[in-house]
């Protein structure tokens, strides 16, 4: 049998600063943005027109923060997670520069931990992931952690270390582009009157919309980005796993939920920061995905009294409307169709 192809990393590949750098730059065009569009049905306006983008002192209608995220995370999955058992979870997360059509990313990652599981048979893998465009410029920074399945269930437990991970990053952390000029700012355009100043720590919003995932969409979406994870395509694989389906991938879900979030947070033009974040259920194709955002902090930007950031976490529920707010129980687990809870930051202008 020959040993050109790649079976990618068992858990007890890892080890403790390990550089990984992964295949594939990529470039990415306007064709990547209108599938995006397409897929998520994404309306926020900044995205959307170079016009408006232009009045705010952009060179034109920068890429969808979460569609830089998959292309970033789909260059890792070949070298980290092709042999997962699924994605746990994300941590400071840093946007950098804008992306624009034209641009090249590319990703290199390091293994920051390890921890066996108790069953011998998998491994968790934290990884933090860098993005650059084709200046060398960061477009995303990132950690990530994995359950990774062994090979040999025999072979030796790597050295185990968990990181410790910020909890948030904090606003003086948060890139701005340096151009970016919000007193043109069209609330008209943008399709709510509501900024900054009217969102306060502890408001709920239920985005009221939902949207059902097709087998298609789902496959299509994770194909654009190049992530080749077993468990989003490989029914014969998935026959052998717990839930005998395949599994939409997560990111797949972070982005239904962002889309919905339109419908009262349309000016949250920009996605500055992933603090956190857990899938915490399975999604399946024929599910219908729900949001809602709780605002846990609004927070002040350091010079800019144009602009402010809101700390939101966003849950998305399946099958079940957000009306009633699904959440966790008060035992702390979450609610079965409870699928995605997201803390991340957004930039929103401010009045005056």
């Amino acid at each position: 049998m020959s040993g050109k192809t790649n079976a990618g990393n068992f858990f007890e590949d890892f080890r403790i600063g390990q550089e990984l750098i992964h295949a594939t730059p990529r470039t990415v065009t306007e064709g990547d943005a209108a599938l995006y569009t397409a897929l998520y049905g994404s309306r926020f306006a900044v995205q959307s027109s170079d016009a408006l983008a232009g009045d705010l002192g952009l060179p034109g209608a920068p890429l969808d923060d979460l569609l830089v995220f998959h292309v970033v995370f789909g260059k890792t999955v070949a070298d980290v997670s092709l042999n997962a058992v699924a994605n746990l979870g994300y941590a400071g997360g840093v946007f950098g520069v804008p992306v624009y059509p034209g641009d090249t990313l590319s990703a290199v990652s390091e293994v920051i931990g390890l921890k066996e599981n108790s069953n011998g048979k998998t491994g968790v893998v934290y990884v933090r992931s860098v993005g650059r465009n084709q200046s060398g410029e960061m477009v995303l920074d990132y950690v990530r952690w994995v359950m990774v399945r062994k090979a040999d269930p025999t072979a030796p437990a790597p050295e185990t270390l968990v990181p410790d991970l910020p909890g948030a990053v904090a606003a003086t952390d948060l890139q701005v582009p340096g151009e970016l000029d919000m007193s043109a700012y069209d609330t008209n355009a943008a399709g709510s009157p509501y900024l900054w100043d009217d969102y306060a720590a502890g408001e709920r919003i239920d985005h009221v919309d939902g949207m059902t995932i097709e087998e298609a969409e789902h496959m299509l979406a994770t194909r654009l980005y190049q992530n080749t994870a077993k468990v989003h395509f490989d029914q014969v694989a998935a026959d052998q796993g717990r839930f005998g389906r395949r599994l939409i991938y997560g990111g797949h879900i972070i982005s239904l939920a962002r889309a919905l979030s339109f419908n009262g947070l349309a000016n949250a033009f920009k996605i500055a920061a992933i603090n956190g974040g857990a899938h915490t259920n399975p999604t399946f194709a024929g599910d219908t995905v729900y949001a809602w955002t709780e605002v846990l902090q609004t927070m002040e930007l350091p010079g800019r009294a144009d602009l402010g950031a809101l700390r939101l976490r966003t849950v998305a529920c399946k099958d079940q409307p957000a009306t009633g707010f699904p959440d966790k129980a008060d035992n702390g687990i979450n609610s079965e169709s409870v699928v995605l809870d997201f803390d991340y930051t957004v930039l929103m202008p401010r009045r005056g």
